[in-house]
């Protein structure tokens, strides 16, 4: 079992976006039994007496245009509330995936350290680094959906070629 956590600020946007972009990535592959996905927040903006935020409906609309979110490819998208990223989850997951350098940073000051190795960016696994591009600032949301799709598909090569799914 692959067990990914997909990291940004608020858990509403970006990193949703490439839970469930993954989910449906792994699950048109017939692989989703291999994995086990979700996404977390660094902050706790979209977090209020303990109930997150639903995903931000300009993100859900990207993934609605992509198919995802419809009631014949749910994916747990309606249910989906911003959560916040905790120590436990260095134990829980193989991959921490964060979307920038400050969700980078933030990672590792809740960690303290990253022996396993499994602090990544998303775009480390395309042939463009850099940053998920943040929608919340740049209302481009296309922009951010291109990332992800390049980020996700990048990634799940890259598992594939280091022999981690079928």
């Amino acid at each position: 079992m692959v067990k990914i956590l997909f990291v940004c600020h608020g858990n509403i946007c970006r990193s949703t976006m490439a839970e469930f972009y993954m989910k449906d990535l792994v699950n048109r592959e017939g692989i989703a039994d291999q994995f086990e996905i979700a996404s977390a927040a660094t902050d706790t903006d979209e977090i209020w007496n303990g109930h997150g935020s639903p995903v931000y409906p300009p993100a859900k609309a990207k993934l609605l245009e992509h198919g995802i979110g419809t009631p014949d490819n749910e994916l747990g998208v309606g249910a989906k509330r911003a959560r916040l990223l905790s120590r436990a989850d260095y134990g829980r997951y193989d991959w921490l995936i964060g979307m920038d350098r400050e969700n980078m940073s933030r990672m590792w000051r809740l960690f303290g350290a990253d022996p396993e190795g499994k602090l990544h960016m998303l775009m480390e696994f395309t042939d463009r680094l850099g940053e998920v591009s943040d929608p919340w600032y740049t209302r481009d949301f296309e922009a951010t959906w291109c990332d992800v799709d390049e980020g996700c598909r990048g990634f799940l090569a890259w598992l594939r070629r280091e022999g981690r799914v079928v």
